[in-house]
């Protein structure tokens, strides 16, 4: 089968929020899983989500989808795979191309982030990849076809192999944001020598030295304002104010390294004593003290490169995996200290974890595994 794929691939580097890997990770899952994949290569998928004029957006759709019909009447596909947010769908286009006999698939793994409901846009595919739990009921309440698959994640062959403990460091990889900072702060607090080792963007930097991105003037600056408080209200917009963030304590961040290359991340997520997932994120919509959450991607790679796993609870957590044999789970920093300190006085629990949970990731959580329920669901 011939996947044809929209996943965000582009030929250079967009000042938005990493992408770049998402691509990297569908392919080798497709080429695993004994499939072939395609793509327009003159398309920037990415281009369309960088901000721009509503003309320049316009011209984006228009030329895109245009390239991609016709791609798709030149090379046919057995099916069209997307990683689409509702600003890039063309509902036409992806209508015809569904009268040429291609069933399409939109993966989306920010919903519950992202969404009070679930845009009309994604009405019109086949079938909709949706790897957040509590999102499964949005699209549901909507009447959009779904299933709740994994995130795809795919790693190196030579990767997957249980590697030995070289450190003896509690380890969280993932850049700095408000609701990680206060709940390591929490942990700090309530035990200043925890080993906790804390890597990623942001992290090790202080806020006095940043630089604002950009420089608005007071009438781009209230207007802007007064846009969010129309989209999103006035207790919205009070809790932007108190989202800011803040200097992390002395404590903290003397725990923090800052961005670490892609092999070092690969190493201490699999040889740490144990690697941590933080499942909270920062929101508007929830007071800063009571964040939602939702499983994200480190839930299955991690597991995957052999870690010894300990990620915050969120809804549906135990659908992926038997908590207390192939990971643990916390609810909150005094839940995740206690589990810590156990962890710590048990390395056969640790090693048995380590092997557990990669074997569960592995096996049930690969793309390989995912395509094949897709293409399932699809047929019924």
């Amino acid at each position: 089968m011939t996947f044809f794929l929209s996943f965000l691939q582009s030929p250079k580097k967009h000042p938005i929020p990493a992408y770049d890997f998402w691509q990297y990770y569908i392919k080798n899952g497709i080429t695993e899983a004994g499939h072939k994949w395609t793509e327009c290569p003159t398309i920037d998928w990415a281009l369309g989500l960088v901000p721009k004029s509503k003309e320049s957006q316009l011209q984006w759709m228009e030329e895109t989808w245009q390239k991609t019909v016709n791609w798709l009447k030149e090379h046919p596909a057995d099916l069209f795979l997307s990683y689409l947010y509702p600003a890039q769908i063309d509902i036409t286009a992806v209508n015809e191309i569904k009268k040429m006999g291609i069933p399409c698939i939109n993966f989306f793994c920010d919903n519950v982030r992202e969404f009070k409901k679930i845009p009309i846009e994604f009405s019109v595919f086949d079938l909709n990849w949706v790897p957040e739990y509590k999102a499964i009921n949005f699209y549901k309440g909507a009447g959009y076809p779904s299933v709740n698959l994994p995130m795809p994640m795919w790693i190196e062959p030579k990767l997957r192999v249980v590697r030995p403990e070289t450190n003896e460091q509690i380890t969280f990889i993932g850049s700095k944001d408000i609701q990680r900072q206060l709940f390591f702060e929490d942990v700090v607090k309530q035990n200043a020598g925890i080993p906790l080792a804390i890597y990623g963007n942001g992290w090790g930097e202080s806020t006095k030295n940043q630089q604002p991105s950009s420089v608005y003037s007071i009438d781009k600056k209230l207007l802007y304002q007064f846009d969010f408080i129309k989209n999103n209200g006035m207790i919205s917009y009070l809790r932007k104010l108190l989202q800011r963030n803040a200097e992390a304590s002395d404590i903290l961040q003397s725990k923090t390294f800052g961005a670490i290359s892609f092999e070092a991340y690969m190493q201490l997520t699999a040889e740490s004593m144990v690697t941590v997932g933080i499942n909270r994120y920062p929101s508007f919509r929830f007071p800063l003290d009571k964040p939602d959450s939702y499983s994200r991607l480190r839930d299955i790679e991690a597991p995957m490169l052999g870690a010894c796993y300990l990620t915050e609870w969120t809804e549906g957590i135990e659908e992926l995996y038997e908590v207390g044999k192939e990971i643990e789970v916390f609810k909150n920093a005094g839940d995740f200290i206690e589990k810590i300190n156990k962890l710590a006085a048990d390395a056969p629990k640790r090693k048995s974890l380590k092997l557990n949970g990669q074997k569960k990731a592995l096996h049930d959580h690969s793309v390989s595994r995912s395509l094949i329920k897709l293409l399932n669901n699809l047929m019924h």
